[in-house]
């Protein structure tokens, strides 16, 4: 298969942590938030009726965010660097498309070289002392359907689009007519498994990319 436009997401993707449950553990709240995030990534629940929850609980500070941000880079799935150099080399468009908080991602995208435009994730906001505001709302990527819209914008030019994920929310980008590989090597999803066009349960990425290539 011949793809133009090559999308991943974060959590239990790239990176082997599912983000709002290590900063949901920072403050004492784990079991509970991990419950709601499987719910979520397994479809027993929309996106949308747990995020707001999870993050009014957390209400993550600027210095967790730079936490998390740190162990994304330390916790990266095996072969993501090679396959993005690999990706790269073909003059393919890389792109991370999460229902996760952008701020976090950025440095991980970084080191994949991934340019911040390419990187569609929830920006948080803070107040000016650096204390947990908000998060954009009006982000597609906090409710269900969000990576779909994602990727239908990625293709009003045309062209062919691949989705890699772990969770339900990467098996809906195939409305807007993206093929969908699901990542079983972190998280084995039996959703992800049976509606993804293909699936690998291998620890590394590597292992998709006679798949996508």
């Amino acid at each position: 298969m011949n793809f133009d436009i090559f999308c991943f997401d974060c959590d239990s993707t790239l990176s082997k942590i599912e983000g709002i449950d290590e900063l949901a553990r920072r403050v004492g709240l784990g079991e509970e938030m991990s419950m709601l995030t499987d719910a979520a990534m397994n479809g027993d629940v929309l996106l949308e009726e747990v995020y707001e929850q999870r993050l009014s609980l957390i209400r993550p500070d600027q210095q967790s965010i730079d936490w998390l941000a740190g162990l994304y880079i330390e916790q990266i799935v095996d072969g993501v660097k090679e396959v993005f150099e690999t990706l790269r080399a073909s003059n393919k468009k890389l792109h991370i498309i999460s229902g996760g908080l952008r701020q976090a991602i950025l440095p991980l995208a970084e080191i994949l070289s991934v340019t911040p435009d390419r990187v569609h994730a929830v920006d948080v906001i803070f107040n000016v002392d650096g204390s947990y505001l908000a998060y954009d709302q009006k982000s597609p990527l906090a409710r269900s359907g969000g990576k779909a819209e994602v990727c239908r914008q990625l293709l009003r030019f045309g062209g062919s689009l691949v989705m890699i994920g772990d969770g339900k929310t990467d098996m809906e980008a195939k409305q807007a007519g993206a093929y969908v590989v699901g990542f079983g090597g972190v998280v084995d999803r039996a959703i992800v498994r049976d509606q993804a066009d293909f699936y690998s349960a291998e620890p590394s990425l590597v292992s998709v990319l006679k798949h996508i290539l």
